[in-house]
């Protein structure tokens, strides 16, 4: 199952990006994940506490977004919406596309818990979101 390999890769750097961020926990993490990326979601999510565990991130909760198949034509130069196995342009029908979005696998968003700094007695846990291509 190459996906417990792609959870690996995954784990490396939501394990960074913690590290950066002082972060001691990950609470959520948030994948784009096109249809044309070679990897199976729902075997994703069954991989993904095998290879979180014992780590910063063992419980947190893996949320996985479809990205939608768009191809830009180079015969009318339109970008249109295509299916997996039909990546033809919508506006002209031409074969001769590229595919533009929907191969993809982006970590967009960590929610991460950071100790917070104590303010006279008041300790406790903070937070934090961070968004973008990580």
């Amino acid at each position: 199952m190459h996906e417990l390999s792609v959870c690996y890769g995954l784990l490396s750097q939501v394990e960074r990006v913690a590290r950066e961020h002082a972060a001691t926990g990950v609470t959520r993490i948030l994948l784009q994940v096109g249809p044309l990326s070679g990897v199976e979601p729902r075997l994703l999510r069954r991989a993904w506490p095998v290879a979180a565990a014992g780590s910063v991130a063992a419980s947190a909760i893996l949320e996985i977004e479809a990205a939608d198949i768009r191809v830009h034509c180079s015969r009318c130069d339109a970008e249109s919406a295509a299916t997996a196995n039909r990546l033809l342009c919508s506006a002209c029908g031409d074969y001769r596309t590229r595919v533009i979005s929907g191969d993809e696998l982006i970590l967009k968003t960590l929610e991460l818990e950071t100790a917070r700094v104590p303010r006279n007695t008041d300790a406790g846990q903070e937070h934090r979101r961070i968004h973008g291509a990580l």
